[in-house]
């Protein structure tokens, strides 16, 4: 799970990843820090619960695309 919001013009990202998930090797810090780059933050947290934060709020639908692209693809392997 990926979420984001954005308050008084700060984006706020938490990503939650089943242990079973990142035995498949996706990690929710990971995720997490993808999602921020593109906010223009950053963040980090376990491999299983991180959080992170940014500065562009207009760009979060993109940030939650980009990570859900990574998730998709690592699936897919």
């Amino acid at each position: 799970i990926l979420l984001g919001t954005a308050v008084d013009g700060r984006v706020h990202l938490v990503a939650s990843v089943d242990p079973g998930l990142v035995a498949r090797g996706i990690k929710a810090d990971v995720v997490v820090k993808q999602a921020a780059e593109i906010v223009g933050g950053g963040g980090g947290g376990r491999d299983t619960m991180a959080q992170a934060g940014g500065r562009h709020p207009d760009k979060l639908p993109e940030a939650i695309e980009s990570a859900r692209a990574a998730i998709e693809a690592a699936l897919e392997t």
